[in-house]
């Protein structure tokens, strides 16, 4: 107990930090690791301890004696015993159960008998026992490794795995000490720290697990360090054709591999090489379907998991390779049939890479049995401090209805009202105040929304380039490099800029609409600014938002994840919109 502690923590699990005591820094970052956090108003943030944030903790070497200890030492007042004891029990039961190999054979065992017996009598688990050998002892099915973990999770008693993997194709592959772009390149000690954490120097501690790092701060080249430490033939998976391709530029440009050992399997280009990158979208591609293959009701019949996989027409890359490492870019965005892929793909070292764990989905515990738990993670805000990612300053610019959108506001359907509130007209007003405020020499300003014929409108409107998901891979390919190169100075992107675009010049990004209350994509399209800048400048985030509207209701959901990282948002209303036309010289006169 600490009379001075900047958190509370209650009977419920719930934690409330105090944003304005002196210690909130030193709390937030002690009690991060095994919690999550539930909402964040301006002087009371709240955590929650969750079964699987404590599992979390505890696959990364946590243990409950010093979860209780930082508790203890950060509270204001005492950790209620039902804490304690909740956390004692669900982090002991992390590494309850183990899976081991033993010849040619999956085993997994308990050090509790009568716990073990319970778990194995359970109706999920007992399809993939084969065999009892003992009272602490059993073998399971090899091939359905994934599934049982899976199960064993939702049922409160995640399996410490503990079979290692097999050995894929050897492939030698060195970081170059110079680019050859000709730029001098060393690890930075976050990411060397990172790559060796999810290693383990190769023991089966190691291998599977997820990396969250923010946007900006080069998750890529910690794809790359790991690729040295493996040494292995290695698959790459990610959003979109555009990241497939940054990655090859990446590990040709930073590695001693050439292009004929690094391809692309996309739906344009089908290469397998050493090292394949290849799209979620292509793995999850299904074969033409017959006539006759659809119900009455002109829909597709119900498939088994077994039926589904040789519906997919690419499902043999996965499988009729030997890979020995599988990379997951932006682990957060993984769909259904990737999940379903994943589980049979235990024996191969896995690594996810993302900026945030948060799922729309509330599939967070299926990554954490698939992939593996998270392995390594740095607040946003230290690396911001060391310079790593760009300073942010986070903007919300409240516009209101006019009388006739707002009478059609009033009489939409619940559905309607939130496109309505998006596509507000008043946004384009914003957009160009903005853009004549950001139109200094060295400003890069993005554009990105929801909406595809509000983008178009805007586009045409304001002249500038926008680029959606019908936008050939070439024209895109194009307007990025132009967009790098100074040539153009603003772009405007839909939803596909959400994630894995390397623009590192962007240093204005201006949000007109966004998916409901996501706040994975929240994060995303901040980490689209927060590369840093070559003068060094901070990044700018504008989210123009209608007033009094369930758009500014989902506005609030979506900030959640960038104030946990400290973030703070400004809101601007119409009394402050002429902030916006002013210079820094006459805003400073002003303050």
């Amino acid at each position: 107990m600490n009379p001075n502690g900047a958190i509370i923590v209650q009977s419920n699990l719930e934690i409330m930090v105090e944003v304005d005591n002196p210690n909130y820094t030193t709390a937030r970052d002690a009690i991060a690791p095994f919690t999550e956090l539930v909402k964040s108003p301006e002087h009371l943030h709240t955590y929650k301890i969750s079964h699987l944030s404590l599992w979390n903790a505890a696959a990364t070497g946590l243990r409950a004696p010093e979860v209780l200890e930082r508790l203890d030492s950060q509270s204001r007042y005492p950790v209620p015993p039902t804490v304690v004891t909740e956390i004692e029990d669900y982090m002991a039961r992390y590494g309850l159960l183990r899976l081991k190999k033993e010849g040619d054979q999956l085993m997994m065992e308990s050090d509790d008998k009568i716990m073990f017996l319970e778990i194995c009598k359970l109706r999920d688990v007992e399809p993939f026992i084969i065999e009892h050998i003992d009272d602490t002892h059993v073998v399971v099915d090899p091939e359905r490794r994934g599934h049982l973990k899976m199960v064993l999770t939702n049922a409160g008693f995640p399996v410490e795995d503990l079979a290692g993997y097999t050995v894929g194709d050897p492939l030698p592959i060195q970081l170059r000490e110079t680019t050859v772009s000709g730029k001098p390149f060393t690890l930075r000690d976050y990411q060397r720290d990172a790559a060796q954490v999810f290693y383990a120097s190769g023991s089966e501690k190691g291998g599977s697990g997820v990396i969250v790092l923010p946007c900006g701060s080069g998750k890529t080249v910690i794809g790359l360090a790991t690729m040295a430490l493996v040494q292995t033939k290695t698959l790459i998976l990610t959003p979109n054709i555009s990241s497939s391709r940054q990655w090859i530029r990446e590990i040709c440009d930073k590695t001693n591999l050439t292009l004929d050992q690094v391809k692309e399997y996309s739906g344009e280009v089908k290469e397998i090489g050493p090292v394949t990158v290849a799209t979620y979208q292509i793995l999850t591609q299904r074969k033409r379907a017959k006539k006759g293959d659809e119900n009455k009701e002109g829909k597709e019949p119900e498939m088994t998991e077994e039926e589904v996989k040789k519906e997919l027409a690419n499902f043999p890359l996965f499988s009729q390779q030997k890979w020995g490492l599988m990379i997951y870019d932006e682990v957060h965005l993984l769909p259904a049939p990737v999940f379903r892929l994943s589980t049979e793909m235990q024996a191969t070292r896995r690594l996810g890479l993302t900026a945030t764990l948060v799922r729309e989905d509330h599939k967070e515990t299926e990554v954490f049995s698939l992939i593996g738990p998270k392995k390594f993670d740095i607040p946003w805000r230290i690396l911001e401090a060391q310079g790593w990612i760009a300073t942010a300053d986070c903007n919300e610019i409240r516009i209101p209805m006019d009388p006739e959108l707002k009478m059609k506001y009033a009489l939409a359907p619940v559905r309607d009202k939130i496109t309505l509130a998006s596509t507000n007209p008043e946004k384009t007003d914003i957009v160009e105040r903005l853009l004549k405020y950001f139109s200094k020499p060295d400003d890069r300003v993005l554009i990105i929304g929801q909406y595809i014929d509000q983008l178009e409108a805007l586009s045409e409107d304001l002249q500038i380039p926008l680029i959606t998901g019908k936008t050939p891979n070439k024209e895109r390919e194009k307007l990025y490099g132009a967009f790098r190169s100074g040539v153009q100075k603003n772009l405007m992107v839909s939803k596909v800029g959400n994630f894995a675009i390397d623009l590192p010049d962007a240093n204005v990004l201006i949000q007109i609409s966004g998916t409901f209350g996501s706040r994975q994509e929240e994060a995303q399209r901040l980490g689209r600014v927060l590369r840093p800048k070559s003068d060094g400048g901070a990044a700018h985030f504008y989210s123009i938002v209608t007033q009094d509207s369930k758009e500014q209701e989902f506005a609030m959901n979506r900030q959640l994840f960038l104030t946990e990282q400290g973030y703070a948002y400004k809101i601007i209303k119409r009394g402050d919109w002429d902030i916006l036309m002013r210079s820094p010289e006459e805003l400073a006169a002003r303050a």
